[in-house]
């Protein structure tokens, strides 16, 4: 039976509340959402990183539109019954009207959830100062009220070269000062600065794993207080590395070993049906 916008997020919630940690991977389009789906994943993430490779765009900020993403997203949340989470970069804009907006559409696909970040684009001023950045996380708060919808925050320090682990922290308290549902410090350098954020606020954490550095396993970070962990555009890298690894094999040698590794037809045809969906 097909489940509604409401227990999707009653699910995924319920997740958050439980006290265990979980695995959350990114799907970047409906095909990869019903493989993640039958492999048995509880929730799934979005990916603005895989889905720009799969269109042939490198990810920034500003290098996809609000319309691409939601509906890349969409057609993820219509491939599965799973919860669906979405990387709504800095939201479409800078303004808290525009982050405000971003979540009310975000809503009326199906998504449960999405990110908002303090990334701003621009180079010499990466970060929005803090009063922004609150503001346009207390915008999207507002405009997820009574929705069904978790709302996470990201503090971006650490992706563009300003690793203070104390400004993120204070970021990310005010985030859930401001309602947050969940808070996110993507590229942590650590599992001891992973602890330190788990241990500096009260609502859920979410950590990336799949970025150059850290290995750390899910009881490694279960141990470290962390509740959600996600992999970023690292499943969709390590898909296209595979079959750059089948081309190179017959462009540079003339043979189709790859083959042997490859899925079987009939297998992933069963993952893309209807029936293996739910």
């Amino acid at each position: 039976m097909t489940k509604s916008q409401q227990e999707k997020f009653d699910n995924f919630k319920a997740l958050h509340d439980n006290g265990q940690t979980f695995v959350i991977p990114n799907a970047w389009d409906a095909g990869s959402s019903r493989i993640l789906t039958h492999l048995g994943f509880i929730a799934l993430a979005t990916t603005s990183a895989g889905y720009a490779f799969s269109i042939g765009r490198r990810d920034a900020i500003a290098g996809l539109s609000r319309d691409e993403i939601l509906t890349n997203a969409k057609a993820i949340v219509d491939a599965t019954d799973l919860p669906v989470s979405a990387d709504l970069e800095d939201g479409f804009g800078s303004s808290p009207d525009a982050c405000a907006e971003t979540i009310r559409q975000a809503c009326d696909i199906g998504l449960v959830g999405g990110s908002i970040e303090d990334a701003s684009g621009d180079p010499d001023t990466p970060i929005f100062d803090m009063g922004l950045s609150v503001d346009r996380i207390q915008a999207a708060v507002d405009a997820a009220k009574d929705r069904p919808f978790l709302l996470t925050a990201r503090a971006e320090n650490f992706l563009y070269s300003r690793p203070d682990l104390d400004d993120t922290i204070k970021r990310l308290q005010a985030f859930e000062n401001a309602g947050a549902d969940v808070l996110y410090a993507p590229g942590l350098p650590d599992l001891d600065a992973i602890k330190t954020v788990c241990a500096a606020v009260s609502k859920p954490v979410n950590v990336v794993m799949g970025l150059s550095g850290g290995l750390h396993s899910v009881a490694d970070l279960a141990k470290a207080g962390v509740t959600r962990i996600s992999v970023g555009g690292s499943f969709a890298r390590a898909a296209w590395a595979g079959m750059i690894r089948a081309a190179e094999e017959v462009r540079d040698h003339g043979t189709f070993t790859y083959a042997q590794d490859a899925i079987p037809d009939g297998v992933i045809s069963q993952m893309m049906s209807d029936e293996r969906r739910r």
